[in-house]
């Protein structure tokens, strides 16, 4: 038997299993495409009945606009049908709009008919006198006009809540089926119906045969539609043997209407669309089939060894790691010519595949090399404010021994300014490291502010205008810089979601003093002098109910998951934290305007360098355990608390100092350092300290820590004294910890 017969019968044999599998595919594939187009059906209606629901909506916002029209609020019939008139040249969806008087007649409408109607049988106007604020819908032929519409009743009630009139639309249902139907291609039918059977909208052609007007009261279209349990199609056959599938919506507001929408499909169109794509399927897997054949024969009748040969010459290259060869063009049609392509585009891909291997390899350098910087600025940082911690010290030493020499004093002095300086620096250090806790600075609040415009405008895009309105010559105030730049930002994004379709944000700062008279959100005066940050939007505005629950946590008036109505709650925190307060205006179309008032500073920082004062060192006897890892730390905050007047016990770690805890005598405040080497740190030596002797005082030192240092149950809040500090900062710290009653 010849290679050819024999590949032919091979490929044939293959080819039963996966063809049969193909078939079943296709026919599976058919029963989706019914299944889909049922699904489709019942999404089209509900699509449908979603918006004659937003037209609902819609006519609800147009009534309660026309409610409050002083040209609507008058006897004069004819102005009054002059107005609705032209409000109905503005919305050509509602056959007419009109209003009727409590006693049910008809006052004057769109129409201008002049006619007199009494409109007490109607069920929309029965419910509407029972309502306040919200509209009552009823399907029915207008009387005016004989169309089906949907009337849409609103009841206008005075101050006192008594009825003065009742405003109702007339939505066209005709046009809006027309609409419907041509978005839909005339693919399906649109049957409208209401809860007594009456057909209100009937569809166009096809094998529906009732017309509009009457009556499907008692059919099995009617009871499906009708039926609560949700059955999601329904099979109907006409008298003429007709099959429809319809299916209903399932609005739960329309079906209170009294309102039934289907859509309908003929069955023999429905099932034909599948049919004839599954008679596609099955010819185009028998072309691929015949071309499969005669592909082996051609391949068989060819020099197959040749193509194997180029292949396993190839095979043979990659192997030995040459990624960059390739068999050259022309390929040989059927599977040879694919494998062929397939190991050039292997090959290809392996090659792209090292060189983006490469790319990682130096990204993930560069993103250690990065990440060791920051452990390394971290380090840096601990160990330059040790130093900083002895040099400070030791500089106030020398400037308070050396107060009569005046060039020697201002030579220590000096040395002090420039220990602060660095300490200045490993800020620096541990901002970039992303270790460094903010807190509140005397700044100057336009000079932040200006810092922030590139990225205030950048935030609120192009479609708003931006300006910025900075006084010269502001106030100092103490504010922690990162959290005002937090709130700026919140309230710069929360105005900008109140401008969708542009308008004008303005930014403010200037100096002001608040009176008795000037309340904040929550009604308390704060009476004295303050540096004012305003953001105004001409935007959408807040109703008075927003607006008196803006700051509340958690309130929100945007979408899910747009908000997380936190953004105002933390401004207003953070304000008050920092001793101001807030104001907020705001009127619905009018815009908004939200002011932070921030304390001016009691007395301005002192620019010029002034001569040490000596400390006078206070009395005490208390025993204080000092816990620090570095020598030249340690002995300078021995001699600094000897010459404070307290007896001190220094130990290098906090095993040792653990085990001086667990025998008598006498201590009353630990001093630890945070971060020490051994495997215990400052917070965990203070939990097995105060666990040891509950009524042990402690504090906390530290140039750099990577966590927030939080106290062991019990023991109260943590006290850090931030390396490197003075003299008269660690006096402080010490008295306001001894001082703190115990828990």
């Amino acid at each position: 038997m010849s290679l050819r017969t024999r590949l032919l019968i091979l490929v044939i044999a293959a080819m039963l299993v996966p063809a049969s599998l193909v078939g079943l595919r296709f026919m599976q594939n058919r029963s989706s495409e019914i299944n889909a187009a049922l699904a489709n059906l019942a999404a089209a209606s509900d699509d449908i009945a979603s918006d004659l629901d937003e037209k609902i909506q819609g006519t609800a916002q147009l009534h309660y606009g026309l409610a409050r029209a002083r040209d609507l609020d008058t006897r004069d019939k004819a102005a009054c049908s002059a107005f609705l008139s032209d409000v109905r040249e503005e919305y050509p969806q509602f056959t007419g709009i009109l209003t009727i008087d409590p006693d049910g007649s008809l006052f004057c409408d769109s129409l201008r008919t002049n006619r007199t109607l009494d409109l007490n049988d109607r069920g929309y106007f029965k419910q509407v006198k029972g309502l306040q604020g919200v509209v009552a819908v009823e399907p029915v032929f207008g009387r005016l006009t004989g169309l089906s519409v949907l009337q849409i009743a609103y009841p206008v009630r005075s101050d006192a809540g008594a009825l003065k009139f009742v405003l109702l639309a007339s939505f066209n249902l005709n046009k809006f089926a027309e609409f419907h139907d041509k978005r839909l291609l005339a693919e399906k039918d649109i049957l409208l119906v209401d809860s007594k059977g009456t057909v209100l909208v009937a569809p166009k052609g096809g094998s529906w045969r009732e017309p509009i007007g009457a009556s499907i009261a008692g059919s099995d279209l009617l009871r499906f539609a009708a039926a609560p349990d949700r059955e999601p199609f329904r099979e109907v056959t006409d008298r003429e043997g007709r099959t429809q599938v319809w299916a209903v919506a399932r609005s739960p507001s329309i079906r209170k209407a009294g309102l039934y929408i289907l859509v309908g499909r003929s069955k023999d169109s429905l099932v034909a669309a599948a049919n004839r794509r599954l008679y596609e399927d099955m010819a185009i897997l028998a072309v691929a089939l015949l071309a499969l054949l005669a592909g082996v024969w051609i391949l068989a009748t060819v020099s197959v060894g040749r193509q194997v040969g180029r292949l396993a010459a190839m095979a043979k290259k990659l192997g030995l790691g040459d990624l960059s060869a390739r068999i050259q063009t022309p390929h040989p049609r059927g599977e040879l010519g694919g494998l062929m392509t397939l190991l050039n585009d292997t090959a290809e891909s392996l090659q792209q595949q090292r060189a983006a291997i490469a790319d990682l390899n130096q990204k993930l350098s560069q993103s250690q090399k990065m990440e060791a910087m920051g452990q390394l600025t971290g380090g840096v940082a601990h160990d330059f404010n040790n130093l900083l911690t002895v040099i400070l010290g030791n500089a106030e030493h020398l400037a308070d021994s050396l107060a009569g020499n005046k060039e020697l004093h201002r030579i220590a002095g000096d040395i002090a300014t420039a220990a602060e300086r660095g300490s200045d620096l490993t800020r620096s250090l541990l901002a970039f490291a992303r270790k460094q806790p903010l807190r509140p600075r005397d700044i100057d609040i336009a000079e932040k502010i200006r810092d922030m415009e590139p990225l205030l405008r950048r935030s609120l895009g192009e479609h708003i205008e931006s300006a910025f309105a900075l006084d010269a010559d502001l106030w100092l105030t103490s504010v922690d810089p990162g959290q005002l730049a937090t709130a700026l930002l919140n309230l710069v994004l929360n105005a900008r979601d109140a401008l969708p379709d542009g308008g004008k944000l303005t930014v403010e700062a200037r100096n002001t003093a608040l009176s008795e008279s000037d309340l904040d959100v929550n009604g308390e005066p704060r009476p004295g002098d303050y540096v004012m940050v305003a953001v105004t939007d001409t935007g959408s505005g807040m109703t008075a109910e927003v607006a008196r629950r803006a700051f509340e946590p958690f309130f929100t008036t945007k979408e899910v998951g747009k908000g997380t109505g936190l953004g105002l709650s933390m401004v207003y925190g953070f304000v008050r934290q920092s001793g101001g307060l807030v104001q907020m205006q705001s009127e619905p179309g009018q815009g908004s305007v939200i002011r932070l008032f921030f304390p001016r500073l009691a007395t301005p920082p002192i620019e010029d360098p002034v001569p040490a004062e000596r400390i006078t060192v206070p009395d005490g006897s208390e025993t204080i355990l000092v816990v620090e890892d570095d020598d030249m730390v340690r002995t300078y905050v021995e001699n600094e608390l000897k010459a404070l007047g307290y007896n001190v016990i220094a130990r290098s770690n906090g095993p040792a100092a653990l085990e001086l805890l667990r025998q008598p005598g006498q201590i009353d405040l630990l001093f630890t350092d945070v971060v020490m080497p051994g495997g215990m740190f400052g917070p965990e030596l203070a939990r097995q300290a105060t666990s040891l002797r509950p009524g042990l005082k402690v504090l906390f030192t530290s140039g750099y820590t990577q966590n927030p240092v939080k106290m062991p149950d019990g023991v109260g809040d943590a006290r850090i004294l931030t390396k490197p500090f003075r003299r008269k900062d660690l006096a402080a710290m010490l008295r306001s910890a001894l001082s703190a009653p115990k828990r």
